[in-house]
């Protein structure tokens, strides 16, 4: 590999606390050599051609903590080679890959199965979980030991929860002896059962079975509580609530955990559903305009720490039908930098504070050298005209599922060449 040279970039690393006009250099391993404003056209070799980037941004290689991949079991609805290209056109060079899959990531064997899979296909850094209990069922813990020492890096019941408090009293006890991360998707199922969007005006309006908050402020308050005793690395995946961000703001001035949203509920309510559109049947569910503000502002404070394209692609056939049957979910991984970019461009959020949340916050959460622009690591970045406008459209889409739940929107901000390794792997 050459080395390569970038000049007259905006770079912004929250990591290194870096916000400055400057370049960047990649030497011949792939990995950053230099950066920042000292980087420029009057201080590198005279022979080398640098590339101007005019003003474009420089941003680390997104982390997203919550993506849905197919394999195994599920190919038809996205694999690792169409997730990699998807991430890459939105400047994701690292995902956390959920457990639900066919079998499940539960045993020794199938995680081995995985990451050969994931090396042998995958053009980005994947960073796979577990399930916290065998099968996803909720009654009996997994081998944490074992599956962390294969490389485990966090464990999940993806979209399920642990219902039984003794249980979760021992998984937590587990995580922390053995130094585990875990991610818990807060709802009690007894509340919302057969629950298909936020309960209130519209679900009535729609009649349509409502799925409160209170399902979600149980679980947090039930966890959160156990954590005063129990001092393990916890995770909330998605907060979807006003009441849920106070909960937050108010606990984390007593114990240590972090929380994330998903770029749906931030920018996205339960009016946007409209007549039964199944495309936006998510799970937490779009709620109130006060809920999403108080997520926004929630950001903004430093209460929730990362933003997550929740990324669950189905086909199609399984998001036509009425909205009781259809299956929940919708693809973001694309479209989850630029829809973030709309919170910094309608002044909601500053850049910084995105970036941080997309980037070194997960990584640090997670324990890995990713996330950040330091010098000898590893060249994951992407490029982004944050101006550019364009608009979504499905058949667009890289992902092998379309079932994005902004379907038409205009968005202001485009990646348009991302590097891993120093690779240039997505150019637009």
């Amino acid at each position: 590999m050459k080395k390569q040279y970038f000049i007259n970039a905006n770079i912004i690393d929250p990591y290194n606390s870096l916000n400055e006009n400057g370049g960047l250099i990649i030497d011949e391993n792939g990995k950053i050599e230099a950066i920042g404003k000292k980087v420029n056209k009057n201080n590198l070799p005279s022979r080398e051609k640098p590339i101007d980037l005019k003003g474009k941004y420089i941003f680390p290689g997104l982390v997203d903590m919550r993506v849905f991949v197919g394999e195994p079991g599920y190919e038809y609805k996205e694999n690792f080679r169409t997730l990699s290209n998807a991430a890459l056109s939105g400047g994701v060079t690292s995902v956390v890959t959920m457990p639900n899959t066919d079998p499940i990531i539960d045993n020794v064997s199938i995680v081995d199965f995985l990451k050969r899979r994931g090396r042998d296909k995958s053009k980005i850094n994947i960073f796979p979980c577990a399930s916290l209990t065998q099968n996803i069922e909720g009654t009996n813990m997994t081998e944490f030991g074992l599956l962390a020492k294969k490389g485990i890096i966090a464990f999940t019941d993806g979209v399920k929860t642990i219902q039984n408090t003794r249980l979760m009293s021992r998984i937590m006890n587990s995580a922390k002896d053995l130094g585990c991360l875990i991610m818990q998707h807060a709802e009690d199922l007894h509340l919302s059962e057969n629950g298909m969007i936020n309960s209130g005006i519209i679900a009535s309006k729609l009649g349509l079975s409502g799925i409160p908050d209170i399902a979600e402020r149980i679980i947090i308050e039930r966890d959160l509580t156990l954590l005063e005793k129990v001092r393990c690395r916890y995770h909330i995946s998605q907060l979807s609530s006003l009441k849920s961000v106070d909960i937050i703001k108010h606990r984390k001035e007593d114990i240590k955990f972090t929380s994330g949203v998903s770029i749906n509920n931030l920018s996205l309510n339960e009016n946007d559903i409209g007549d039964f559109r199944t495309f936006l049947k998510l799970s937490p569910p779009l709620r109130k305009e006060e809920d999403r503000e108080a997520l926004v502002q929630g950001l903004k404070d430093g209460v929730i720490d990362v933003i997550v394209s929740d990324h669950k692609p189905e086909d199609e056939e399984s998001k036509r039908l009425t909205f009781s049957q259809a299956a929940t979910g919708a693809s973001g991984i694309e479209t989850l930098l630029s829809l973030s970019l709309e919170l910094f461009h309608n002044g909601s959020i500053k850049l910084d504070t995105i970036i941080q949340a997309l980037t070194s916050n997960p990584a640090k959460i997670l324990n890995i050298n990713k996330g950040n622009l330091s010098i000898g690591n590893e060249a994951d970045f992407c490029i982004v005209d944050i101006d550019k406008p364009w608009v979504v459209k499905k058949e667009n889409l890289i992902s092998k599922s379309k079932n994005t739940s902004i379907e038409n929107k205009k968005l202001q901000g485009k990646v348009t060449n991302t590097f891993v390794k120093g690779q240039e792997l997505f150019k637009l």
